[in-house]
């Protein structure tokens, strides 16, 4: 009977140290958790920037003309790397006109649903913009809407302007929080060192795996008015026509009502930045603003038919397409500028879907790379599209070439010259299918390795 008493308090003993064993390593655990929680994240040191794109423009960033009414500033808050211009803010004059589209992802980011929600509302006070790099501020939840509260609340009580005239886009890592703290701590020296010709510092405060800031400019005349137009932009990968990660910001100091300023940016939208593609992915935060100060002084535009309409949309289109352009120019890893136009399609639908197919073939695309005229690839893509096709009536040109003709290679067409062409920079590729009038233009470039080496430690 006393050693089963004793077995029983040996076994109680063991239970009890085993117990207080687990409950000290579970202690450990949580101060470990805990200090984890509270230990801050070492500052990554810039990277060394990309190579800029052999495609960049032969001049460098453009000299932009001064917008009257909206001023600029761009600062280096830390977001994600130390030692570069990450956060840029443009305030705009009161009356300023807004206008602006947005990608249709359904995974927006939290600044996209917010600029959506005040694009058009009434008001005759002044507006800003600001912007980072480094963090997308996409797929956060609701913390991620609590961040462009509060950012644009506190930017809204220091420039003193209604909180629905603040705009804010981000760009970067998709999945993190953005440190919102970072950017509300930089908003005072942003509005301290505002000023009318710091839009270059402004480009460059937008980029992410961009190569060269992107600038593009226009300047009309207006019943005896100099109307000017100048934008920037920042893309070169996650580039994809559905609003074309891309953010583009246009300046005029042109007076035109919201309304027709809107529609036009929309339309233009069509043809520029939403017929571009890199790599066949829409991003979650593509966005373009428009701002139009009316500081100018011209007769304010309000009839879509009138002449100063025209000219001003013509002018804007060109600022729209430069800049669209540029964004191909930069594709990650490009090394070509290819322009693909489709022509005898069924439909101006089905000519855009057959263009895109051919854009986005990583085939095509890696032919390109390698300088092949592999036309075979073309018509894989003609094929697969989905659109309405006769084999037996493509014809298919390389730049002036005759390539291909009524379903088969034209008989004057040679590999050698087909090779010499895909040696040329700045390629065009064209497809008329020969069964109605439909027609499209897409914008893309080629697909190389390193592509895939930016891509690869893209958040690292």
């Amino acid at each position: 009977m006393a050693k089963k008493k004793d077995d029983k308090a040996d076994k109680a003993d063991k239970a009890d140290k085993k117990k207080k064993k687990k409950a000290a390593k579970a202690k450990a655990t949580d101060k470990q958790v805990k200090k984890a929680k509270k230990a801050k994240p070492a500052a990554k040191p810039a990277k060394a920037p990309n190579p800029v794109s052999s495609l960049a423009p032969s001049g460098g960033f453009p000299d932009l003309p001064v917008i009257r009414g909206a001023s600029f500033a761009a600062v280096a808050a830390g977001v994600k790397y130390q030692g570069r211009r990450d956060v840029m803010l443009a305030t705009l004059t009161p009356g300023s006109a807004v206008a602006g589209v947005f990608t249709r992802s359904s995974t927006r980011a939290a600044p996209v649903l917010d600029c959506q929600a005040k694009i058009g509302l009434d008001s005759t006070a002044g507006a800003a913009i600001i912007v980072n790099s480094g963090n997308a501020n996409a797929f956060t939840g609701g913390a991620g809407l609590q961040s462009v509260a509060r950012v644009t609340g506190a930017l809204a009580e220091l420039l003193n302007l209604p909180i629905e005239r603040v705009f804010s886009s981000s760009t970067g890592v998709i999945g993190q929080p953005l440190p919102e703290e970072k950017i509300i701590a930089a908003l005072g020296n942003l509005r301290d060192t505002l000023s009318e010709t710091a839009i270059t510092d402004a480009a460059a405060a937008i980029m992410t795996t961009d190569t060269f800031p992107k600038g593009a400019k226009a300047q009309v005349d207006l019943n005896g008015v100099t109307v000017s137009i100048a934008g920037i932009a920042k893309g070169s990968g996650m580039i994809a026509p559905d609003m074309a990660t891309m953010l583009v910001y246009i300046f005029t100091d042109a007076a035109i009502s919201q309304p027709l300023l809107q529609r036009m940016v929309s339309r233009q939208n069509e043809t520029t930045f939403n017929a571009i593609t890199v790599d066949s992915d829409t991003s979650t935060s593509d966005t373009v603003l428009v701002a139009a100060t009316g500081a100018a002084g011209n007769v304010p535009i309000s009839r879509s038919n009138s002449r100063d309409a025209k000219v001003f949309e013509a002018a804007l289109h060109n600022v729209m397409l430069d800049l669209a352009h540029q964004v191909v120019r930069d594709g990650e890893g490009a090394t070509k500028f290819v322009e693909i136009n489709v022509t005898g399609a069924d439909s101006a639908a089905d000519a855009r879907t057959v263009a895109l197919s051919i854009a986005n073939s990583p085939l095509v695309k890696t032919a390109i790379a390698g300088q092949d005229p592999n036309w075979g690839r073309i018509v894989m893509a003609v094929g697969k599209s989905g659109a309405k096709a006769d084999r037996d009536l493509l014809t298919i040109r390389l730049g002036d070439i005759l390539v291909a003709e009524n379903g088969w290679v034209s008989p004057d067409y040679t590999e050698a010259a087909g090779a010499e062409y895909m040696k040329q920079q700045d390629l065009a590729i064209s497809v008329d299918l020969g069964i109605g009038s439909g027609t499209a233009t897409v914008w893309t470039c080629d697909l190389t390795h390193q592509y895939i080496t930016i891509n690869a430690d893209y958040r690292s």
